[in-house]
């Protein structure tokens, strides 16, 4: 069988890795392969280890055990996005310079990445000058410039409101894209990974949880603690087998098959999130405004979900 050359090459590898912080296993037993072309996003909870996955792929932190390997140039965007009291083309170009790169194409450069982040008006501003999202913007154009093979980002959008975050969101998923660099973004919140991801991989306790296309993943979770990593919040015990949901599952109808107690009605800008107790679980969902009052009584239904085997010290019979 003869390989095939037209498969993208791998830029970045890891082989049971694991990375200690302060004499213990912060990161253990990763594998992961990452090939050009490729957008990898790293989830997880705080605490999981993300950070220092990326430092140690980055080469930024000693693998106490397995190993990686790269190919080609590196570059990594840290958290902070920390500027030189120069303009903004003059950060960028410093980037360049520390690069290698020769002096009679660093501003050329420089103006490019700006502009594919959308921030080139800005080149001759001074960067204390700029706003939280400004700063971001010219942070991230700072790593594109350098045009490197692999891109490590570590939370790119942290510490901006919902309209900045999600305005930046939108450019930066196009000038992220590139055939030829594989990259990977380190982020908490979901709504960022399913925006940017071409595969999803879920750090857990420093262990790969799991990881595949992120809708594969949202619809078939392997694990219980995946699962309600990824929002399944409602729980309904049946049997042997425990049901969990998200709310978008479960619905409000007047014949459904279930009732419930409203304990608590939280208002929303476009709705009314609503606690459901049931015999057998808790659940929850998003109903029109006004929605039930709390204490109410409602029937519901229950559309799709994941279902896994019931420990047997928590198991409950339920009848009728």
């Amino acid at each position: 069988m003869t390989p095939d050359t037209d498969a993208p090459s791998t830029l970045l590898s890891a082989s049971a890795l694991c990375v200690q912080r302060d004499g213990r296993d912060v990161v253990r037993d990763v594998d992961l392969e990452l090939r050009a072309g490729e957008m990898l996003v790293l989830l997880g909870p705080n605490g999981a280890g993300k950070s220092t996955l990326l430092d140690a792929l980055a080469g930024m932190l000693a693998a106490s055990r397995g190993r990686v390997q790269r190919s080609g140039r590196v570059a990594v965007a840290l958290q902070s996005p920390d500027l030189a009291r120069r303009s903004v083309a003059q950060n960028v170009e410093l980037a360049l310079a520390w690069w290698g790169v020769p002096r009679s194409q660093r501003a050329t450069r420089a103006r490019t990445a700006l502009a594919e982040l959308g921030v080139d008006h800005l080149s001759d501003r001074a960067a204390a000058t700029l706003s939280g999202g400004e700063r971001r913007r010219v942070h991230l154009a700072r790593a594109l410039a350098v045009r490197p093979d692999v891109l490590l980002l570590d939370e790119p959008f942290a510490g901006l409101d919902a309209v900045t975050r999600a305005e930046l969101l939108g450019d930066a998923e196009s000038a992220l894209r590139s055939a030829a660099r594989a990259t990977i973004i380190v982020v908490h919140d979901r709504a960022e990974a399913w925006a940017l991801a071409d595969r999803l991989l879920v750090l857990l306790d420093g262990r790969i949880a799991a990881t595949g296309p992120p809708r594969e993943l949202l619809e078939h979770p392997p694990t219980e603690a995946v699962a309600r990593f990824l929002g399944f919040n409602g729980s309904l015990t049946e049997g042997n087998q425990t049901l969990l949901t998200r709310p978008a599952h479960v619905s409000l109808d007047a014949e459904g098959p279930l009732l419930a107690l409203v304990v608590r009605s939280i208002p929303l800008e476009d709705g009314v999130r609503l606690e459901l107790q049931l015999d057998h679980g808790r659940l929850f969902t998003v109903a029109p405004i006004p929605g039930p009052r709390t204490g109410e009584r409602v029937r519901l239904r229950v559309d799709g979900g994941v279902r896994f085997r019931t420990p047997v010290s928590t198991r409950t019979s339920v009848s009728g």
